[in-house]
């Protein structure tokens, strides 16, 4: 007999668990472990996912390890530490460049499809929370609800990435999908 599925909450990095660094309107990834700045509200928005019994799956596009301008060690130094301060229960990583035509980079449905597949998670009752476009229509193209966290880029995709929720926090979006859930409660 297998498990029930389960749901998870999806967790873009950048942006969404850390700060992102912007310039000229665009996010960037941190350069280095000393730079990776947890956002306040996601150690409590995150707690709050999991006493709901959501999985808590980070997914990151790091297309900088395959443009040279990034060490793969120094990522998985960032990973290593969010994955420990947030007691995330995986964390799932494309590597590639747009020019690779991976299936794995957001807005493709890769790294989700990876994760329910070795988590056996129900994608169509499950949650992805991003701040870009990619990551609202990999949610999209997985079957999961969108809830995008608008920091204002300057950036825009095509109309089909239209998220399920729009919010200002992690811990607005941790708000909205325990509402989904049926579950009350207010995120410190």
């Amino acid at each position: 007999m297998s498990a029930a599925p389960r749901r998870a909450a999806f967790l873009d990095r950048d942006g969404v668990l850390n700060r992102a660094i912007v310039r000229n309107g665009k996010p960037y990834p941190p350069a280095a472990l000393g730079d990776l700045e947890i956002l306040p509200d996601a150690p409590a928005a995150l707690g709050a996912l999991r006493a709901a019994g959501l999985l808590l799956i980070g997914v990151t596009n790091q297309p900088d390890v395959a443009r040279g301008t990034q060490r793969r060690e120094v990522v998985e130094s960032m990973n290593a530490a969010l994955l420990e301060a947030l007691r995330l229960d995986d964390l799932f990583v494309c590597y590639h460049d747009d020019r690779d035509e991976c299936d794995c980079r957001k807005p493709r449905p890769g790294l989700l499809l990876r994760a329910a597949a070795k988590h056996g998670i129900d994608l169509g009752s499950s949650f992805l929370v991003g701040d870009r476009w990619k990551d609202v229509a990999a949610a999209r193209a997985a079957g999961c609800a969108a809830i995008l966290i608008d920091y204002g880029y300057a950036e825009s995709g095509p109309d089909s990435s239209a998220p399920d929720r729009t919010v200002g926090s992690l811990s607005e979006a941790a708000e909205w999908i325990l509402k989904q859930l049926g579950t009350r409660g207010e995120i410190p």
